[in-house]
C-alpha cells in the first residue's frame, strides 16, 4: 500500500520512528495508534509491521508489545546466501566475489589493528587459534576479536555476515578438505605480525590467508560440470 507521495506504509512507519527519535529497544506506538497516525487499516498495519520485523527494524515481543529493533545484519544472511548459491556454476563465482570483498575489508583493517592490539587481546587470539582444531566457531570469534578494538559495529556485523554466508555455501565447493593445520598456521602468522606491531606483515599474512581460501574456490571452479542424467 502506497500513499499519494509514493511512500509505502513500511516507509512511513520507519519515518515515524525517525521523527519521534525512537532508539533501538524503545516501545513503538500501539497498533491502534499506528492506524490513527497513518490512516491505515488494521490488516495493512499488521502486514507492514511483519515486514519490518523480518528486516529487524521492528521487534515484536509477545505479551509485552512492539519495540524498535536493532536491525542486525544477520537478517541478510538468508538472502545473501541465496544470491550466492543461485549464481552461475552453482554460485562458485559469486562465492569468490564475496570472499574478495571480505579480503579487501580485512586487509585494510588489519593494518590499523596492528598499531593498537594489546597484550591481553593477543593472548585471547592465541587461545582461539589453539582451539581451531576442535571448534570451527573459534575461527569466526578470532576475526570478530581482531576488529573489536576498531569500535566499528558495522564492520563486526559485516565480517560476521560474510563468514556465516561463506560457511553456509561452502558445501557447494565439493567434499570437505582437511585444512585445519593450514588454517591454524595462517592465523598464527597473523597473530605474530600483530605482536610485532608490523602493519605490512599483518596485511600480507591476511592476504595469504585469503589466498588459500580463493585457491580452494578456484579448484572448485575448474572441476568439470557433471553431464545431466
Amino acid at each position: 500500500m502506497r500513499t499519494r507521495d509514493g511512500a509505502s506504509l513500511q516507509e512511513r512507519i520507519v519515518a515515524l520512528i525517525y521523527e519521534r527519535g525512537l532508539a533501538p529497544g524503545a516501545p513503538m506506538p500501539t497498533e491502534v495508534q499506528l492506524m490513527d497516525l497513518l490512516g491505515a487499516s488494521r490488516n495493512s498495519v499488521r502486514e507492514a509491521v511483519r515486514a519490518l520485523r523480518a528486516l529487524g527494524i521492528v521487534d515484536i515481543r509477545h505479551g509485552h508489545g512492539t519495540f524498535v529493533g536493532h536491525a542486525s545484519l544477520d537478517v541478510l544472511t538468508p538472502s545473501l546466501a541465496f544470491r550466492v548459491r543461485s549464481g552461475p556454476g552453482g554460485g562458485i563465482r559469486a562465492l569468490h566475489d564475496l570472499v574478495e570483498v571480505r579480503e579487501l575489508l580485512e586487509t585494510e583493517l588489519i593494518g590499523q589493528v596492528a598499531q593498537s592490539t594489546s597484550a591481553p587481546r593477543l593472548a585471547a587470539l592465541d587461545a582461539l587459534v589453539n582451539g581451531m582444531d576442535r571448534d570451527r566457531e573459534a575461527d569466526r570469534a578470532f576475526h570478530a576479536l581482531l576488529y573489536e578494538s576498531c569500535g566499528n559495529e558495522l564492520v563486526l556485523q559485516l565480517i560476521g555476515l560474510f563468514w556465516d554466508v561463506y560457511h553456509e555455501v561452502e558445501p557447494t565447493l565439493g567434499p570437505p578438505e582437511e585444512r585445519t593445520a593450514e588454517i591454524v598456521v595462517n592465523h598464527r602468522r597473523i597473530v605474530a605480525a600483530l605482536r610485532a606491531r608490523d602493519a605490512e606483515a599483518a596485511r600480507e599474512a591476511m592476504r595469504l590467508h585469503f589466498r588459500d581460501v580463493k585457491a580452494r574456490i578456484a579448484r572448485a571452479e575448474a572441476r568439470p560440470v557433471p553431464a545431466p542424467t
